[in-house]
């Protein structure tokens, strides 16, 4: 039996930096790319990425016996991804390997802005539930992260499966059905343990675009999933309400280098606390540490976590939780 099973995309992403020449900064904080121009590259980097990758290697890392469920192609990419989540002794098994083009981003990054993603989705939109292979569905838990087009139906039946072997579930969707609103995705919010988003994520599922106060997000969310709520909020940190009490863990001053998978590090350190049984304090702890850990280097997994590893984290960089009762 597994201890976890992350369904969810696969990529191979190139990094490309080219400083402050694709991205130029105007008045009123406008951005401006110069078009009919050759851009130099002063950086490219290959590596592979996607939410149900990431996760996979992220709780791989932290002790769990972890599976992916997902597709990649027949070629040299999809051999990649499947060769490094052997490496990290993620099963494989669940796989879904089909003639189609492997899923790819081009992530574009410039020294003082944010990254913008060019994300090619390919066979990550072609998970059938009927190429699974349901004997392999053992686990106590599964991650759910963001599938589209026909993979969407299939994480609809596989959180059928769920609900009627009673496996946890915990979900982090992205603004691409997020803002399709809860009604959209009840069937898997019905049976959530753990929903995590970002801010804009929560504002898009909940249909309040505007809305700048965390506590009716987290008690809107609530509603719609009466377990363990998180949101993340980049530097301003994190918040969770469990019902009863919302958290707030605030983030670090560091130098960020890279955000890709930043997301995914902290989901898969939350929810790896939640699971060993850790207070909602700790697992934000574990959480932002593995973000942050992300953040300070190029790559989505390069740098995620060991058990270990976090906890020492941890200790060198104690972060104060509190906690207030919210109505």
């Amino acid at each position: 039996m597994f201890d976890i099973i992350c369904v969810g995309s696969a990529t191979v992403d190139a990094f490309i930096e080219t400083g402050n020449r694709l991205f130029q900064k105007t008045y009123k904080n406008l951005v401006r790319v110069p078009f009919g121009s050759k851009i130099l590259v002063d950086k490219l980097m290959f590596s592979t990425g996607g939410g149900g990758t990431n996760t996979a290697i992220g709780f791989s890392r932290l002790g769990f016996k972890a599976a992916y469920i997902g597709r990649v192609g027949l070629g040299t990419n999809g051999s990649r991804i499947v060769n490094e989540l052997k490496r990290e002794k993620v099963d494989t098994s669940l796989v879904i390997r089909k003639q189609g083009r492997t899923g790819f981003s081009v992530v574009l990054d410039a020294k003082g802005h944010d990254r913008t993603i060019l994300a090619f989705k390919g066979s990550n939109n072609e998970v059938y539930y009927s190429d699974i292979n349901k004997k392999k569905l053992k686990t106590k838990w599964f991650y759910f992260s963001s599938m589209m087009d026909k993979s969407f139906q299939t994480l609809l039946r596989l959180a059928e499966y769920a609900k009627k072997n009673k496996i946890k579930v915990a979900f982090n969707p992205s603004s691409y059905l997020a803002v399709k609103g809860t009604r959209y995705l009840k069937k898997i919010l019905d049976i959530c343990e753990i929903l995590i988003m970002n801010k804009g994520e929560a504002c898009e599922l909940l249909g309040k675009l505007k809305e700048k106060n965390i506590d009716k997000l987290l008690l809107g969310l609530y509603k719609a999933v009466p377990k363990i709520i998180v949101i993340t909020d980049g530097k301003n940190g994190v918040y969770c309400y469990d019902g009863k009490f919302k958290y707030f863990a605030k983030a670090r001053s560091i130098k960020v280098v890279e955000s890709t998978g930043a997301g995914d590090a902290f989901a898969s350190g939350f929810v790896s606390g939640t699971i060993k049984g850790k207070s909602i304090e700790y697992a934000l702890q574990m959480g932002s540490a593995n973000a942050e850990s992300i953040i300070m280097k190029f790559g989505a997994k390069n740098k995620l976590l060991t058990y270990r590893e976090i906890n020492k984290f941890i200790k060198k960089f104690p972060r104060k939780v509190t906690r207030r009762v919210i109505k």
